[in-house]
């Protein structure tokens, strides 16, 4: 039978070192406790410059690490987690463009990793129904799709990383469509995707909000629970395919 986030708590509960304490690293430490984990490491810019802290004493007794940090540094810690034996679930983007370095440092350490651009379990439903979509409008040209994205100012890279994945994934149906992609940065947006077909007509959206971080937090910590004991690079949506 398939856990419940309500039944989390009830599972034995797991040693979590989290890198990483902003507004994401921040939202899965206050939920961590509510769902079976005891958050026994947080290491941050400032107490872990170069990674100098991701250390076989630091990360004796972990269980899981859970990387919410920033794209210049994501891979060298990846690289350092992985090193010392403890599976990972990496939430930051940002470092599509080095993917193969990180499949095979997970391949030669022999350990576990969950990524996405997202950890959003509506959003990962969100990209269903967007691929949906783009392979029902794809024989009707008068329907142009694109991509509008927004996030608070303080997010770095734009597109969002869970932007481009659904341009990915929207785009093997509409292999010969230039998909126009938008990004807003202001305010305090935790997040808004929104994938759209436009006509002179009319025009038909697909959209996910996202009112609050815990739906993040929620779903890395599902996968935290997850990738405990496996081995191999996995994404998301296949920790989520096995749940149907």
């Amino acid at each position: 039978m398939t856990a419940t986030s309500s039944d989390l708590s009830t599972e034995a509960t797991l040693n979590l070192a989290l890198l990483g304490h902003g507004k994401m690293g921040s939202a899965v430490a206050r939920l961590a406790p509510e769902r079976g984990f005891e958050v026994r490491l947080i290491l941050t810019i400032e107490s872990n410059p170069d990674g100098v802290a991701i250390t076989e004493k630091n990360f004796h007794g972990i269980d899981v690490c859970i990387d919410f940090t920033t794209p210049d540094v994501v891979v060298d810690n990846i690289r350092r987690v992985a090193a010392l034996g403890v599976n990972l679930v990496v939430g930051t983007t940002g470092w599509n463009n080095r993917f193969e370095e990180v499949r095979e440092i997970i391949r030669l350490s022999g350990v576990g990793m969950v990524y996405a651009a997202n950890f959003s379990i509506g959003v990962q439903l969100f990209y269903r129904l967007a691929r949906a979509a783009a392979e029902i409008f794809a024989p009707y040209s008068m329907y142009e799709p694109y991509i509008v994205e927004a996030h608070h100012k303080a997010k770095k890279d734009a597109p969002s990383g869970t932007a481009l994945e659904l341009r990915r994934q929207v785009q093997a149906h509409l292999p010969s469509r230039d998909i126009s992609t938008s990004s807003v940065r202001a305010g305090f947006f935790p997040g808004m995707h929104e994938f759209g077909f436009d006509s002179e007509a009319d025009t038909v959206l697909i959209r996910h909000n996202a009112r609050s971080r815990q739906g993040f937090a929620e779903g890395a910590l599902f996968a935290a629970r997850w990738v405990v004991g496996k081995k191999g690079l996995f994404g998301f949506d296949q920790v989520l395919e096995e749940q149907r």
